[in-house]
C-alpha cells in the first residue's frame, strides 16, 4: 500500500475509534507500518482536526522523518514493530471496560471464547509505568508475548494486527470481552473456560481461517 493510502487509512481508523467510543478527545493513538518505518498519530491533536498530512513519519530508531510531534507513546509502536514482524498496525485505546480492568490491575481470564482472538487464554495486564516512558513500552512488550492485545495498568489497552482493520477488530472484540468480564464480576464472577476448551476454540478458529 502506498504511503498516502496508509495515511488516509490511519486517519479513518482513528475516527472509527472515536465513533465506537474506544477513544475520546485526544486520548489513545495509532500507528501503521510504512516501509522500513511507521506512520503514527500526532501528539495532542483531536481526531476531528487531523488530516492525512497530520500523521508523523518515523523510522524504527525513533527519528521523525516527516511531520510534527508524534504521540508521546510512539515507543510502544516502534518497539512492537521492531520485535513483532507479524504486526502491521498497533492501536492504543482508553476504552472504558478495558481501562476499568486495567485500573484494577486484573488479567482478563477466558470468560468468553472470543478472548482467543488475541492469541491466548487470557489478556495480561502489564505493570504500571509512567505515560510516554520506555518502561511503559517494555512492560507492554512483555505482556504481549504470544498475544495480540494487553492491558496497561491504570491506563488502557494495546491491540495489534496484521493491518489496521485487523487491529481494530482485535480492539473491538477485547473491549467486548472486558465488558462481559466486568459485568460477571458484579454478580460474583463467571465460569472460566478450561485450557482444553480454549485449545479447542483455537483449533476451530484455525479451521475457519483455512476455509477463507
Amino acid at each position: 500500500m502506498q504511503e498516502q493510502e496508509l495515511r488516509q487509512q490511519l486517519l479513518q481508523i482513528s475516527r472509527r475509534l472515536d465513533e465506537l467510543g474506544l477513544n475520546r478527545g485526544t486520548s489513545g493513538n495509532a500507528a501503521v507500518r510504512c516501509g522500513d518505518g511507521m506512520l503514527v498519530t500526532p501528539s495532542a491533536l483531536p481526531v476531528a482536526a487531523m488530516t492525512p498530512d497530520s500523521m508523523v513519519k518515523m523510522d524504527l530508531d525513533g527519528n521523525v522523518l516527516e511531520g510534527g510531534k508524534p504521540t508521546s507513546e510512539w515507543r510502544i509502536h516502534r518497539d512492537i514493530f521492531r520485535s513483532r514482524p507479524d504486526a502491521g498496525a498497533v492501536l492504543h485505546t482508553h476504552a472504558t471496560f478495558a481501562t476499568t480492568l486495567a485500573c484494577l490491575r486484573r488479567d482478563v481470564p477466558a470468560v468468553h471464547y472470543m478472548i482467543a482472538i488475541a492469541g491466548g487464554n487470557n489478556i495480561r495486564c502489564a505493570p504500571y509505568s509512567i505515560v510516554g516512558g520506555q518502561g511503559l513500552s517494555d512492560n507492554a512488550l512483555d505482556a504481549l508475548h504470544d498475544r495480540k492485545a494487553c492491558l496497561l495498568a491504570n491506563h488502557g489497552m494495546v491491540a495489534l494486527g496484521s493491518d489496521l482493520e485487523d487491529a481494530l477488530a482485535v480492539a473491538v472484540e477485547i473491549e467486548s470481552v472486558c465488558e462481559v468480564y466486568w459485568r460477571t464480576l458484579q454478580v460474583g464472577g463467571g465460569h472460566i473456560l478450561t485450557a482444553q476448551q480454549m485449545h479447542d476454540v483455537k483449533l476451530k478458529f484455525t479451521d475457519y481461517k483455512k476455509q477463507e
